[in-house]
């Protein structure tokens, strides 16, 4: 059977369509990655040269995995001839091979947000600024926002309207900090990952030569998650796919949650405007979630103005209703989501990692921490510290980065006196104030004291010696040696495997450090091993894949198996039997701070909808009616987005599961009772009452009271005024009546939230 055979129709048409541009809107579990990877394979099979196949992706994990499936049905050493990776690690190589066109060195390093964010630090207190005014996360925002927007530092100062901005919010010196920035960086031969494009863009645009040369190589361009790309990735794309315009884009309007990171929808939007002869491909058939979730989901995103219409649907199971959970507390919501995981896995014999639960922010993580260790459940939290960002694997990593560029001034300055080698921070600090004044590199001024004359005693200076000698000769191996043999002799000669083992039975932190250590190293062992025999991995070579390593690279929560919690934003692409939503509260989920602007709310439903189809089998959604913030609890309403879903595909669950859970969870007694909603009514009539209508609690004896209710009775509703009940259905907490009110007409509620009175005849 041929691999084409697996395509439905639609999958099918968007493979075998590879001349012209060509957009692919893939709704949420449609197999884009499929339709991605056998479009490449069909393209090799019609004699298209891989060597012009260029293909962008936004992960690294998601490149290796398309080129390993296109391998199996061309043959890997074909499938290795494509150009495929993220846009940062194609435009870093092709930078690679064009520095020095920019000014910049072939082995430039590549700053981390961690070391872009340190270096604006230390500019800001060398320009003795108000580090409160001018917060380095903030300036380091403000920079990242202008370089994806193409604005250079020079133009950034020019430009009399950003410049009043930055007077009118009290930061005039932004300007100053950017370009100081971007010397330090050319000074220091890096660059930080805004960098890649911005500068990728500057060679296309400044050397007509070199954009010639690989529109003529990448004559087939493929883009994944066409929605996620900003300004700058899409200029590089329109002027690569300039000459043959053999493009093709696939990705999800309703999908597009990334503009904080300068993502801009309007790229997909208006793929059209730019491609006049564009051939629109859709693919609307789910195959992740049940039919439940996929039509909830619908439900909610055709609340948008914005966007490509589709008709995503599916022919999996009906699947059960999407639970709503309401919880008195923050913290009772914690004890609740625990408990329902508890019940379902016991229930279906499911495992941890078929569990996640999904939050709007990091902070809400805390109450499900608590909740899941006291049910002794399992659980990882993503998008927090990753592995590379850890003390000891960053001190490491940045003797590696001096062996292949000692100029880099955030490595120098983190491990010049680490481990301790009697380099004071004064001494550093006169180093810096002298490659200042020079305006070299701190690495020229301690190679050559002479030339650049330091205020730097004799005795620090013989350490200083000792630690420039190291590093040479660290660097003179770099060509010769494979990583692994560099990278274990590194880390012995550098003394931090000795620092750490001195440390290690100080405690089990102390431990861990040592042992991450181990693990990098290991890491690099299975990276040489991995490599061609001819063609050795070198150490530079795996410092710019560690470089190009993106969060959804380094999070990986099917490894293990354990609940995983996340920030929606981070769920993006991942998908679990099981989700739990949680905080759907107003100026929560959706976000106060999204609320300006209707763009801004949409795309806020835009993550609602992607949270949603993460789902395969199962989902619930919880808010709480307080919220502990700020050192005082807040009263919170239901999050407008669950009132937008069709109540059809609603469970509005009735007691919260903590009021069984004392047992096991050790709780007090809270009132846990659950006021719920309303069930769709039966015809065409609205639903009865909005979730926020509904947030009163029942009567207890109101309910004794309506649960005796017969077909004929004359009632009093609180809203609807006096009725007469028509007909009766369900049993027990379930039984719903029909009732004809005279000033509203017939409508069907739930007896137990209905608060009705039975009136007198």
């Amino acid at each position: 059977m041929s691999y084409l055979d697996e395509l439905n129709e639609s999958q099918r048409i968007a493979v075998e369509h590879i001349f012209g541009p060509i957009m692919v809107i893939a709704g949420a579990g449609s197999g884009k990655t499929r339709v991605l990877t056998y479009r490449i394979a069909y393209m090799m099979e019609q004699d298209i040269d891989p060597f012009h196949i260029l293909a962008l992706t936004f992960t690294n994990k998601a490149a290796k995995e398309m080129t390993e499936r296109i391998g199996h049905i061309v043959g890997a050493a074909e499938a290795k001839n494509i150009s495929m990776g993220t846009f940062h690690s194609v435009f870093s190589k092709i930078l690679r091979f064009n520095a020095e066109r920019i000014g910049f060195p072939n082995n430039f390093t590549i700053y981390d947000t961690q070391d872009s964010k340190s270096l604006i630090k230390d500019i800001i207190k060398e320009l003795n600024l108000d580090d409160k005014t001018y917060k380095p996360s903030m300036v380091f925002g403000r920079i990242s926002a202008a370089k994806n927007n193409l604005i250079s530092p020079e133009a950034y100062a020019a430009n009399t309207e950003i410049q009043l901005e930055d007077k009118q919010s009290r930061r005039p010196e932004l300007g100053h900090i950017f370009q100081t920035y971007a010397n330090r960086c050319l000074k220091a031969g890096a660059m930080d990952f805004d960098d890649l494009l911005y500068f990728t863009n500057v060679l296309l645009r400044d050397f007509p030569d070199v954009l010639h040369y690989y529109q003529q190589k990448f004559q087939y361009i493929l883009v994944d998650e066409y929605q996620d790309t900003n300004y700058a990735q899409y200029l590089i794309v329109k002027k690569l796919a300039a000459a043959y315009q053999n493009i093709c884009v696939v990705g999800d309007d309703a999908q597009s949650i990334y503009s904080f990171r300068g993502a801009n929808i309007e790229n997909i939007l208006n793929f059209r405007k730019d491609y006049p002869d564009f051939v629109l491909y859709k693919l609307e058939q789910n195959y992740r979630s049940t039919k439940n979730i996929v039509e909830a989901a619908n439900s909610i995103i055709k609340k948008n103005k914005d966007q490509i219409l589709k008709t995503v649907w599916t022919d999996n199971t009906e699947g059960a209703k999407i639970k709503v959970q309401r919880s008195l507390t923050d913290n009772e919501e914690g004890r609740t989501i625990a408990q329902a995981i508890f019940e379902c896995k016991t229930a279906e014999g499911a495992r941890f990692q078929d569990f996640a639960i999904l939050y709007r922010t990091n902070k809400q993580s805390r109450a499900f921490e608590e909740a899941l260790r006291k049910l002794n459940i399992p659980y990882k939290i993503y998008g927090g510290l990753s592995f590379y960002q850890r003390k000891e694997i960053k001190d490491l990593l940045a003797y590696f980065r001096l062996s292949a560029n000692p100029h880099d001034e955030e490595a120098l300055k983190r491990v010049i006196n680490y481990p301790k080698r009697g380099i004071g921070k004064t001494t550093i600090e006169n180093i810096i104030i002298a490659a200042n004044r020079y305006n070299v590199s701190m690495w020229e001024v301690i190679k050559d004291f002479q030339r650049f004359p330091a205020d730097v005693g004799s005795a620090a200076r013989t350490k200083i010696y000792e630690f420039v000698t190291m590093v040479d000769s660290f660097g003179a191996e770099l060509d010769k040696t494979d990583a692994f043999t560099l990278a274990e002799r590194i880390a012995k000669s550098s003394g931090i495997i000795r620092e750490l083992l001195a440390e290690k039975d100080k405690g089990p932190e102390e431990v861990e450090r040592f042992q991450n250590i181990e693990e990098l190293l290991a890491g690099i062992q299975e990276f040489v091993r991995g490599a061609d025999p001819d063609a050795p991995r070198t150490l530079a070579d795996f410092m710019m894949d560690v470089a190009l390593l993106t969060d959804a690279d380094q999070d990986k929560p099917e490894d293990r198996n354990h609940i995983s919690l996340m920030t929606i934003h981070s769920s993006k692409g991942l998908e679990f039997p099981h989700i739990y939503i949680v905080g759907l509260e107003e100026n929560l989920f959706p976000s106060q701070m999204a609320l300006n602007s209707r763009s801004e709310l949409e795309e806020e439903r835009r993550l609602f909808y992607v949270a949603l189809t993460r789902g395969m089998r199962s989902c619930m959604l919880s808010y709480a009616t307080s919220r502990f913030t700020w050192g005082q609890s807040i009263m919170c309403e239901p999050s407008r987005f669950i009132d937008e879903i069709d109540p059809q595909y609603l469970q509005f669950e009735s007691v919260s599961r903590a009021s069984n859970s004392r047992s096991l969870m050790g709780s007090g007694g809270f009132d846990r009772s659950f006021t719920g909603g309303l069930n769709k009514p039966l015809g065409n009539n609205p639903p009865l009452r909005s979730l926020k209508e509904v947030s009163g609690q029942p009567s207890t004896s109101n309910t004794e009271n309506t649960l005796a209710i017969m077909v004929g009775n004359n009632v009093l509703h609180d809203r609807f005024g006096k009725g007469k009940v028509l007909k009766l259905e369900g049993e027990g907490a379930d039984k719903k009546a029909t009732i004809f009110f005279p000033q509203h007409g017939s409508k069907t509620v739930l007896l137990r939230f209905a608060n009705l009175q039975i009136l007198e005849d």
